[in-house]
């Protein structure tokens, strides 16, 4: 059960294992672009590539839908980004269970973007763990995890790339030992726990109070969805690509002198706008930006 990209390298590995994949289960096809032309889940091309029947339904809890997983007789289900909560009877269905792999070292940062929290707090370690399924919101035992770090420049769609590879991984190696007994599961501790809710365009809007180190943790955990933007002279201006420079005086906000475009933040921090996108045009560097944009001295707006 999965549905993003996320979750297609963990499908390709359970295949490329000799796993025999049932099923797979994955969100409906989705209207896109401006045509609004229906796309299928990168988890439904995979799946339809390699022969495995694919199911599509609103929600796990109707009678046909549990009706049919259970004539799947599966040993294990294994959930990776799927989008839907598994009921009860469905969770105690397989033998082995059901299988998460969630992208963050439980039990911190359960929830909806794990991923994206991590950078967006500045964590310096993240991972992924595989761990049984519960009732409540990744909250079930653990199983196995891998842990890595996080890059100081590195933004969540390239982390989300790295932990899927990890995750792929973990989760036949999960497999492999479940199937032999060779695993203890763990409780998690929940005082320990965190929750990263889900994304939203509220999050985008640059406050250049903040110091130059947060506002850059809010471009790349933010990139490349929603992304983090500010106001120049009004309008929308995209950030895409950023690093802290040094300090210097001047009011939050306030674009320096020079080549490069810097602005200043909280504490007389500085942040160089290496990449960004103004409203209606297309994404460039900073400094051609500012060729076109005389900004000295313009204060940058919280939006």
């Amino acid at each position: 059960m999965g549905t993003p990209e996320f979750a297609v390298p963990s499908l390709s590995a359970l295949i490329g294992a000799g796993h025999e994949i049932a099923a797979v289960f994955t969100r409906k096809d989705k209207p896109v672009g401006r045509k609004q032309i229906l796309q299928a889940p990168p988890v439904k091309v995979l799946a339809v590539e390699n022969g495995i029947q694919v199911f599509q339904p609103d929600t796990l809890r109707g009678e046909e839908t549990q009706t049919a997983i259970a004539r799947l007789r599966p040993d294990v289900i294994v959930v990776a980004a799927y989008g839907k909560l598994l009921p009860k009877n469905i969770l105690e269905l397989p033998r082995l269970g059901c299988v998460n792999v969630h992208a963050s070292l439980l039990p911190k940062y359960r929830g909806a973007a794990p991923i994206q929290q991590a950078v967006l707090d500045g964590e310096t370690v993240t991972g992924v763990t595989t761990m049984q399924m519960a009732e409540g919101l990744d909250t079930g035992d653990i199983l196995m995890k891998d842990r890595t770090e996080i890059g100081p420049d590195e933004t969540s769609g390239e982390l989300t790339a790295r932990l899927a590879e990890i995750g792929a991984r973990l989760i036949v190696r999960t497999l492999d030992a479940l199937e032999k007994g060779g695993i203890a599961p763990v409780a998690q501790n929940d005082r320990e726990s965190s929750y990263a809710g889900m994304l939203s365009k509220e999050l985008s809007p640059v406050d250049w109070s903040r110091p130059a180190d947060r506002i850059h943790n809010q471009v790349r955990g933010l990139s490349p969805w929603p992304g983090a933007s500010t106001l120049f002279e009004g309008k929308k201006l995209k950030l895409h690509k950023t690093r802290a420079a040094g300090k210097s005086s001047g009011v939050p906000g306030q674009i320096l002198p020079g080549a490069e475009l810097k602005a200043v933040c909280g504490g007389g921090t500085v942040l160089e706008l290496l990449e960004v996108q103004p409203e209606g045009g297309k994404r460039m560097k900073g400094s051609d930006f500012l060729r076109g944009h005389p900004a000295e001295g313009v204060i940058l707006g919280n939006g």
